[in-house]
Order: C-alpha cells, then sequence, then structure tokens
C-alpha cells in the first residue's frame, strides 16, 4: 500500500518563524505578587514567559510601609531576568483616594501616593497606575476638582521625580470618578504638569461604564473615542480583563478572557492592532500560586494575533 504524503501546513516555516518573533515581541504579562520580596515578582513573570510585568511596590492593603533599602534597590533592577522584561510598572495602593473628603483620609492619600511614587522612581518604572478618585457625594464636578488640586499638590512636593501617575479608566462603581473619558481628559487639561500624567486603560472597566466594544468594529469606536478625548499618545498601559458583569452594570468583577460579557472581539482587536504593539498589556484576573491561569489567558490571547 502506497504511503500518503504527509500534510504539510499551509504557513511556511519563515513565515511560522516571523509569527513566533511577533509574539514574543508583543508587551504580555500579568500582574505579580511581590510576596517575599520585589525582586521575586521578576521571577514569577519570566517563570511564565511574560514580556510586561505590573507590580504594587509594597503591601496594597496598607497605608504606608517602611523606606525601601538599598539592597532591594539593587536586588531588583540588577536581577539577572529583569532584560527579559521589555515593561515593567506599578499599581497604587487601592485606599489611596485624591477626592476624599474625610481631611485625614485625604492627607494619608497624598503620603501614601507620594511615597509609592518615590518607591516607584527608585526601582526606575515609568509610571504609577492610579484610580483617580471618589467624591463619596460631594459630587462630580467637586470630586474633579480636589483630583486636580491634590495632583497639583503631590506634584509641587515631587518636582524631580520620573516616574508619572497613569490615570486608570473606571467602572463607575458607587461614586468612583474616571469611568467617562471626558473626566480622564479634564483632568489631565486642567493640572498645572498635564506631561505627568499618561493613562491605563482597563477593558473590564470601560465595559461596565457602559462602553461597547463586544465586537470588532465597536472596539473600533471606543477607540476613536478615547483617542479625540484624550488621545492615544496618552494611552501608557492596557488592564486586559473579561468582565463579570453586563455592559454598564458599573460594577468592577474581572474575569478570564473570553470566559465573560466582553468576549473575544475585542481583545482580538487589541492584539492585532499595530499601535498597541510597543503598549505593555497586562492581565488583573483571578490565579493561584502556580499562575496556571495566567498562562491560558495569556495563550488565548497571542493565540488572536494568528
Amino acid at each position: 500500500m502506497k504511503k500518503k504524503p504527509a500534510v504539510r501546513s499551509q504557513v511556511s516555516r519563515p513565515e511560522r518563524a516571523k509569527t513566533k518573533d511577533q509574539q514574543s515581541a508583543i508587551l504580555l504579562g500579568a500582574h505579580m505578587s511581590i510576596g517575599g520580596g520585589i525582586h521575586r515578582a521578576i521571577e514569577r513573570s519570566c517563570s511564565i514567559a511574560c514580556t510586561a510585568m505590573q507590580i504594587f511596590v509594597k503591601n496594597n492593603m496598607q497605608w504606608f510601609a517602611r523606606p525601601l533599602e538599598r539592597a532591594e534597590i539593587t536586588a531588583f533592577l540588577r536581577h539577572a531576568q529583569r532584560c527579559q522584561l521589555g515593561s515593567v510598572f506599578a499599581h497604587a495602593n487601592y485606599l489611596i483616594n485624591l477626592a476624599a473628603t474625610n481631611p485625614q483620609f485625604h492627607a494619608n492619600s497624598l503620603r501614601a501616593l507620594a511615597e509609592e511614587l518615590t518607591r516607584a522612581d527608585q526601582l526606575e518604572l515609568p509610571f504609577l497606575v492610579l484610580h483617580p478618585g471618589a467624591h463619596l457625594g460631594a459630587g462630580v464636578a467637586a470630586g474633579l476638582e480636589k483630583i486636580i488640586g491634590s495632583i497639583d499638590a503631590l506634584h509641587a512636593v515631587l518636582p524631580k521625580l520620573k516616574a508619572r501617575i497613569a490615570l486608570e479608566t473606571t467602572a463607575g462603581q458607587g461614586s468612583c470618578l474616571g469611568d467617562r473619558f471626558e473626566q480622564i481628559e479634564h483632568i489631565i487639561e486642567s493640572v498645572r504638569e498635564p506631561e505627568r500624567l499618561v493613562v491605563c486603560l482597563d477593558t473590564a472597566h470601560v465595559f461596565a461604564a457602559g462602553y461597547d466594544i463586544t465586537t470588532e468594529a465597536a472596539t473600533r469606536k471606543m477607540f476613536a473615542e478615547f483617542d479625540r478625548t484624550i488621545r492615544l499618545e496618552r494611552l501608557a498601559a492596557l488592564h486586559l480583563n473579561d468582565s463579570k458583569t453586563p455592559r454598564g452594570s458599573r460594577v468592577d468583577r474581572h474575569e478570564h478572557i473570553g470566559k465573560g460579557k466582553i468576549g473575544l472581539d475585542a481583545f482580538r482587536f487589541i492584539m492585532r492592532d499595530k499601535r498597541f504593539r510597543k503598549i505593555p498589556k497586562v492581565l488583573e484576573t483571578p490565579k493561584g500560586k502556580e499562575l496556571l491561569e495566567d498562562v491560558a489567558n495569556m495563550k488565548t490571547l497571542r493565540a488572536l494575533m494568528e
């Protein structure tokens, strides 16, 4: 019996290699724990082939922490695997609220943010992602003005800091501000040093806030609106999260890629659009210590590029 010839892939070897190179060049990763030392986050990221990483610069559920020691900074900056990560940035702790109405809470927020920006700068991170704040009943206009004044005050006492604030789009849960692009734009245009602010867009947040990203056309339209309002040149990072809650719910609940209400079209668009190639994309989806969920989500995202 004559042996049938092997069926060859329609994709040539050079093309397959090119696709692999394109995927490795994509800045893709996840938020990583700093348990055991900030440098350990690098090891966790590299163990699952991340090319981008987000971290907290201290315990995210505490206001303050002791200053970083020189040995800790050196261990992070000179880590042998640090060069494998094309982008590393930080996220501020969730207690900070620049629109806080309680004087002590607002003072704590300013001090905590100043300390975390300083830590980010010491670790040579380009920016610190920050939820703008919640007005807590004072009203949108008053809340935005409080945020603007807070950022100006912070910049005034940290004039030489290179690490910037990346305002994150929010779901608008409760009285949280930043769920509309116009609010983010108003903050940036109103501060004294707008060049020290950039933006992080979270897919789950914009979806929960009411922006339609369930199809490629709708996602393209959302980014066009972002560009008209805030400008894409200010986009410094993308949080890639599906949503457990429906569009417009204003409830912030992250889900694994393709398992939530958003679906895959938005992520396919982001992964394929050349404008986002150099913008770091990180997951903030639920996971265990073995990081298997991150591996699965990144595999899904990389497959969307093919």
